[in-house]
């Protein structure tokens, strides 16, 4: 399965379902399932009433160097005026004109996140087992 490798809290973002759209620098045409695994990366603290929301406290409570959901990747496409989200999809990336806009759907989040090593780029996940 592909993977891409998010930082947090933007990984928890998606596996919580309030990310819906990756913005990225550069364009996929990669369409189809996609793990998303959260960076070993200290998060940074931001959109706290969010993830408050869904019970996270503490940026200690976000998972760290693991796969944490998988979702589908229905679209890629070029960000213009005309198809910048409002909040508080907005917030939660670079809408920058020009960049690319990777619309995520049917996500699931893991009931435990499995421990994986993220790569740049999309990358390729054995998957659980």
């Amino acid at each position: 399965m592909k993977a891409i490798t998010l930082i947090q809290p933007w990984a928890t973002l998606v596996a919580i379902g309030a990310k819906q759209i990756e913005t990225r620098g550069w364009r996929t045409f990669y369409r189809g399932p996609l793990a998303i695994h959260a960076s070993k990366r200290l998060p940074a603290w931001q959109f706290r009433d969010t993830l408050e929301a869904h019970g996270i406290h503490s940026f200690m409570q976000l998972p760290l160097g693991a796969i944490i959901a998988t979702c589908t990747l229905v679209d890629c496409v070029r960000i213009t005026p005309d198809n910048v989200p409002s909040a508080p999809e907005f917030y939660f990336g670079d809408y920058t004109l020009g960049r690319w806009a990777w619309h995520l759907s049917n996500v699931k989040a893991l009931d435990e996140p499995m421990p994986a090593r993220g790569s740049l780029g999309l990358w390729e996940w054995p998957g659980p087992g």
